[in-house]
């Protein structure tokens, strides 16, 4: 209903309709645009962010079902960006004055990214000078902690099908690193990863999945602690380059999300107070860097 009376241009570009019954301070406008494909249909879902004139962000969300966005913000100038799975980002400008007008950029189109080409079938390797195996998780239920492994190795074959390709992944568990020494020699003990008992973490999986443009699902079992559980993750592919000594590279980013729980990690402390020193989600960001197996590199 709302996206239905948003929709006629004539209410939206005179401040009428349901618009009017909402209360906009005076230092602040409307703005409102929705978002659709090539063919004119409406993108729900897709990400979008205002920023200001420092590169601040002061909105950001998510198209509603309809396609369309409609957000207060104080007056000035700003930069739209929109993205989408599988199209061109879109990047545009809206400049928000005194007066209370509506702010309205119309049916925003989004154009369908151009194909990346996949990595040539055969046998790859992690490059671990260009790849990072983070984490984050929730500390005494304030900030975040961050960390990285320093010390793993995969290997990926690719196959003449993306989708039939498999990889596996060994992690050094002692490799692990908070930037506090305290913190990571109790983080390898046997409260958490007990790195004497279980040296390793291997993560193996066969089932790649496209879930359209450049996003991929990659599907296998994770073995942490002991215990081997089913882990997706969620993978954005970023292409094949040639890098500065000729040899061919490619990159994906992906994330995903582990409870400690599943793994019988389930230390805590400060019990009085019913505090957990360390969160129960995981959070994991990968940015990986292949290279064919067997590539020689004087700069690591």
């Amino acid at each position: 209903m709302i996206s239905r009376l948003l929709g006629r241009p004539a209410a939206v570009s005179q401040g009428k309709g349901l618009l009017a019954g909402v209360p906009v301070p005076s230092d602040a406008g409307v703005v409102s645009f929705r978002v659709v494909d090539p063919v004119g249909q409406a993108v729900g879902q897709a990400q979008y962010t205002l920023a200001d004139g420092r590169g601040r962000k002061v909105v950001k969300g998510e198209t509603d079902p309809f396609g369309w966005v409609v957000v207060v913000v104080p007056l000035g100038e700003y930069r739209v960006s929109i993205s989408v799975d599988g199209f061109t980002p879109f990047r545009g400008d809206a400049a928000v004055q005194e007066g209370g007008a509506v702010v309205g950029l119309g049916d925003i189109t989004m154009h369908p990214a151009p194909n990346l080409p996949l990595p040539e079938p055969g046998e790859w390797e992690i490059e671990a000078a260009h790849t990072r195996v983070g984490f984050s998780a929730r500390h005494i239920g304030l900030g975040r902690v961050y960390g990285q492994f320093g010390n793993f190795a995969g290997a990926i074959r690719i196959a003449e099908r993306m989708e039939h390709s498999a990889m596996h992944v060994v992690i050094d568990a002692a490799s692990i690193d908070t930037k506090v020494r305290m913190r990571d020699d109790h983080l390898r003990s046997a409260d958490f990863l007990d790195v004497e008992r279980f040296p390793t973490l291997e993560f193996y999986s066969d089932r790649f999945v496209h879930r359209g443009g450049h996003s991929w699902a990659i599907t296998g079992a994770l073995t942490l602690h002991g215990v081997t559980r089913t882990v997706t993750l969620d993978a954005e592919y970023n292409g094949v380059r040639v890098g500065m000594e000729g040899e061919t590279r490619g990159a994906v980013r992906a994330t995903t999300e582990l409870h400690r729980e599943d793994y019988t990690i389930n230390w805590q402390t400060m019990l009085a107070r019913n505090i957990a020193v360390v969160g129960s989600s995981i959070k994991v960001d990968l940015d990986i860097q292949i290279v064919p197996k067997g590539t020689e590199l004087e700069f690591k």
